[in-house]
């Protein structure tokens, strides 16, 4: 009888003790992160579609697209880039598109007054630097924006008419004085990639994109920051929801995840400020 006794003390101390590892085990997975995905499902089936600016083209495809349709398997995630002004006429045009993110206020400000942006989702979100860089190779002696006036070759920027790193570039160029001087020499870009890209490629002699641009390619070294008093319109980056969405929850739960610590996170990494 004692014997028996003690073997069910025994049975239930082990079954304490494995409740105890199974709830412990549970409690280190959650604390080291564990599965990322959520258990949402009134999302799935869904697209979003992203009309975004053409300098965060690789950290939406290299980290934070991955990322977010990780943590909602079933919803899909499908960009288009081009300059910020393209973007604007496409969606006036009708372009099936949920979320739009600007790499300047003026393409947002203008869709908002035709009322096509929700208003409520607009978020100044980032900043981004304007920046001069030549080849990696180059061995010009292009030292600062003024340096540009002695530049026989092409300098390459972003058409002004469209291109917000190009309408950044104008303002530089005109606030340091030399823009009249400089414009014959101008290689205008369809947007800032194709700026970056041909410096990179030695078509042109310099070129103006963002920082952001020039830290994702070793083909290209930066000159020298945009003077302060030449830039006097920030860098900011809107994003927000459109009304047109045909899967505005899902366009809201991917700005609501943008706006994240981990997104932001990614932002940084990839040379972006985070707009306070």
């Amino acid at each position: 009888m004692k014997s028996n006794r003690m073997l069910i003390v025994a049975v239930i101390a082990i079954a304490v003790v494995v409740l105890g590892v199974g709830s412990c085990s549970a409690g280190l997975f959650d604390i080291f992160g564990g599965d990322d995905t959520t258990n949402d499902t009134s999302l799935d089936g869904q697209e979003i579609n992203l009309a975004a600016a053409a300098s965060l083209k690789n950290v939406y495809d290299e980290k934070l697209i991955p990322m977010f349709e990780e943590k909602y398997p079933g919803v899909k995630v499908t960009p288009t880039y081009a300059s910020s002004g393209d973007l604007q006429t496409q969606i006036e045009n009708g372009l099936d598109a949920d979320v739009f993110m600007s790499a300047a206020n003026k393409q947002m400000d203008a869709l908002v007054e035709e009322d096509l942006v929700d208003n409520d989702t607009n978020v100044q979100f980032l900043e981004n630097k304007v920046v001069l860089i030549v080849p990696a190779d180059s061995d010009s002696n292009i030292s600062s924006f003024e340096d540009l006036k002695d530049v026989e070759g092409n300098i390459a920027i972003g058409d002004p008419e469209s291109v917000p790193a190009g309408q950044y570039a104008q303002e530089v160029l005109n606030n340091t004085g030399i823009w009249d001087a400089v414009e014959p020499k101008l290689s205008l870009g369809t947007d800032v990639t194709a700026v970056l890209n041909q410096v990179a490629q030695g078509s042109a002699d310099c070129g103006i994109v963002y920082a952001t641009d020039a830290k994702s390619t070793d083909d290209v070294k930066v000159v020298c920051e945009a003077p302060e008093d030449a830039l006097k319109t920030p860098v900011i980056y809107p994003v927000a929801v459109l009304k047109n969405s045909d899967n505005p929850d899902a366009a809201n739960k991917f700005l609501e995840f943008l706006q994240t610590q981990e997104a932001k996170d990614i932002f940084e990494e990839f040379g972006f400020t985070i707009h306070e």
